[in-house]
């Protein structure tokens, strides 16, 4: 069961789902996707949702449709998606996160940057 909020259309958070999947390395680039009726299966959505999804990240230009084969990460898609969620975050998510820290007294040899 996936979940799904109201923050987005659920085709956005696909989208960003796959996205995140991509920074990730799944699937290569070169490689297809699964196919829209994978995953409206795995995710439990209308098929035309997926498919407004995938067209979201062909807007980007992450992916590329084949005809006849289906969707295919485009080469470079990753450094590309790297690159713009990157701004993103520097630009939207940094500030309110070091406001917070601030707010907290945390400093950066508070954090730790490892995973255990």
């Amino acid at each position: 069961m996936q979940n799904w909020n109201d923050t987005a259309p659920i085709y956005q958070q696909l989208a960003d789902r796959l996205a995140v999947q991509l920074l990730d390395g799944a699937p290569p680039e070169g490689e297809a996707l699964p196919s829209v009726r994978n995953l409206a299966s795995q995710y439990l959505i209308n098929p035309l949702t997926v498919t407004r999804a995938l067209q979201s990240l062909v807007d980007m230009g992450l992916v590329e449709s084949r005809r006849g084969l289906g969707m295919y990460v485009l080469q470079g898609a990753k450094a590309r998606l790297r690159k713009s969620e990157r701004e993103a975050f520097l630009q939207k998510e940094w500030p309110l996160l070091r406001e917070k820290l601030r707010r907290l007294g945390l400093s950066a040899t508070d954090l730790n940057w490892e995973t255990k």
